[in-house]
This record gives structure tokens, C-alpha cells and sequence, in this order.
């Protein structure tokens, strides 16, 4: 997430980018604890459907179990705090990728392979 917040790609964060960065994660700690409505401290399959759907997402019963299989480290069924964020924002700069392309919004594309490759090593969800 530093990586997010780094403005000048210098490895390090200045007290203000450790702000945004700060609210950034209080905003999604907010949001996670609203849709964690078992209190349990992990979002279930059910609890990321209704959040994804919240957020405009329109995704298919077997695209949220590869998400769970995906973003759960614990291999528990359930995703953390920091996997739920990293879920999330994965899906934000995937999509935003996506619509770059589907200039008609119609939810589909023509990309020749390597430019879908380019499109995944050039963006933030590849260290």
C-alpha cells in the first residue's frame, strides 16, 4: 500500500503521503467493519458479494469463490482486513484497465495478448 502513497517512486513516504495513507486505511477499516456483519473480524464469501455489489460490481457466484480462493491467505474461507483491501483494489485497477479499452461500455474488449500483458505489467498489482 506504501506503494500507492510513494508520489515520487522513491521507496519512502513523506509525512503527508503517511497521512493519505493513514485515512486511506481508516476509511477502509470503516468500510470493512460495515460489511463484517458477523463481527467476526473476516469477511466471508456472502459479506464480499454484498460489498462488491455495493460498490457496482456485478460479478457471478463462481467469480466470488476464485476472489475467496484468491485474497485468502489463511486458506480459512474468509479474508482479512488487509486481503480485503488488497481485493478491492485490485479489482478498482483492473477495472479502470478494462474501461480505458471498452471505450462503447459494453463490458467487452478486443485486446491482442500482449497488450493485455502490458496492461498487467505496467500496473500496481504486480510488485
Amino acid at each position: 500500500m506504501m506503494c500507492m502513497f510513494d508520489r515520487d517512486g522513491g521507496g519512502t513516504i513523506n509525512f503527508q503521503e503517511f497521512q493519505q495513507l493513514w485515512k486511506f486505511i481508516t476509511d477502509w477499516q470503516t468500510c470493512f467493519r460495515n460489511f463484517d456483519r458477523d463481527n467476526s473480524g473476516l469477511i466471508d464469501r456472502r459479506e464480499l458479494r454484498d460489498a462488491l455489489t455495493t460498490f457496482g460490481y456485478r460479478f457471478s457466484d463462481g467469480f466470488f469463490d476464485i476472489l475467496v480462493q484468491k485474497f485468502d491467505r489463511q486458506r480459512r474461507g474468509q479474508i482479512a482486513f488487509d486481503d480485503f483491501i488488497q481485493c478491492c483494489v485490485t479489482i478498482q485497477i483492473l477495472t479502470t484497465m478494462f474501461r480505458a479499452h471498452d471505450t462503447t461500455q459494453t463490458g467487452h474488449i478486443q485486446i491482442t495478448y500482449e497488450q493485455f500483458l502490458s496492461m498487467i505489467m505496467t500496473s500496481n498489482i504486480i510488485g
